[in-house]
């Protein structure tokens, strides 16, 4: 099992996603703890990292197998999460 930070800036981010939204970005955070590579996720391009969809938003993640720790790096809607 991985445990998981998050960066204060996407706390920060997550409490600005509206409901029902932000539950399921927390579920999905969490369920990261179980398989850091769930159905769906995606390998980033020109940076390190992976993410994953919920519904219109992204959550982006690194994962430090040795430690077996998930650092979420940014989250928010797809239009804004890539810029």
């Amino acid at each position: 099992m991985y445990s998981i930070s998050i960066v204060p800036s996407a706390i920060k981010s997550l409490k600005k996603i509206s409901n029902p939204y932000d539950q399921k970005v927390i579920e999905s955070i969490q369920s990261l703890s179980l398989d850091p590579f769930p159905n769906g996720f995606k390998k980033l391009k020109g940076r390190d990292g992976y993410r994953i969809r919920v519904a219109d938003y992204r959550v982006v993640y690194s994962v430090d197998k040795e430690k077996q720790n998930i650092i979420v790096l940014n989250l928010g809607h797809r239009k804004d999460i890539y810029s």
